[in-house]
């Protein structure tokens, strides 16, 4: 029995009260961050080998389906925006395509072949990185993308909530955060997930980071693709010269992002 197929800490849901749901839920959800912790330096290890790899021009290629599919792209999908990097550099590819985001695609998840396919549709370098999403660790679709990808030299790793797994088995790094059995006995969008979603967000912003995408604390590459961010970008260039925010604002848009609002402002500062 796979932990995260094992059967909840709790019965008869049904029959709890509302506050007593979420209260209990919450109970699990504080469980997550600690099997985080615990894997810290398998993650560190992992994004070791990934930044040099990007830094000569490789990319991080995720792959999954169902619910870590979708984090997967989600996380990729995030990058772009928040870090100013090209829509190839991380990527989120899915079971079934894109249409699998909104709605499951029947058995895609069981077709050994597809990854590579999908990987092979984008192109591949030595220097890129794969990395499998399954909480279960036995998608043959996540199992089969990582398997061709080691096989043809990119580097693997790994995301999976199970011990042991045969997808751990099968990659250069493998990320085992074991969080326990599910509130809903084998829904594994809760905790799973949550563990999940909270290591690629470790991966990414700390490989962006890495190769040099944060300054300071601040996202200074980050697209200008609303007013909230336009606001926040000036505020950015205000704190770091001491410009009003006119000034700020019209150096934001005439450069179009912070670094080169900040870089142009220094360089012509005299």
């Amino acid at each position: 029995m796979k932990v995260t197929e094992s059967t909840s800490n709790y019965d008869n849901l049904e029959q709890m009260g509302i506050s007593e749901l979420l209260q209990n839920i919450n109970a699990e959800d504080y469980k997550v961050p600690i099997a985080v912790k615990e894997v810290i330096p398998a993650i560190s290890a992992l994004v070791g080998q990934i930044v040099p790899r990007m830094e000569r021009g490789g990319r991080l290629v995720y792959i999954g389906a169902g619910t870590s599919g979708r984090l997967g792209v989600l996380d990729a999908s995030e990058c772009p925006p928040t870090y100013g990097v090209p829509h190839d550099w991380v990527l989120g590819l899915i079971a079934g395509g894109d249409s699998a985001i909104r709605k499951a695609v029947e058995n895609a998840e069981d077709d050994a072949e597809q990854a590579w396919k999908d990987i092979l549709a984008y192109g591949f370098n030595q220097d890129d990185t794969v990395i499998g999403i399954a909480a279960s660790g036995s998608t043959p679709y996540v199992i089969g993308g990582v398997n061709s990808a080691k096989a043809n030299g990119l580097l693997t790793g790994c995301i999976t909530c199970n011990p042991q797994s045969l997808l751990a088995s099968s990659v250069d790094f493998a990320i085992e955060v074991v969080v326990g059995p599910e509130f809903v006995t084998g829904s594994t969008r809760m905790k799973a997930g949550t563990a999940q979603k909270l290591v690629l967000n470790m991966i990414s912003t700390t490989v962006m980071i890495k190769l040099g995408r944060v300054k300071g604390n601040k996202m200074v590459d980050m697209q200008l693709s609303n007013a909230k961010l336009v606001q926040r970008g000036t505020k950015m260039i205000m704190e770091a010269t001491g410009l009003d925010e006119k000034t700020a604002h019209e150096l934001l848009l005439s450069e179009g992002s912070v670094r080169k609002a900040t870089e142009y402002y220094y360089q012509n500062k005299a």
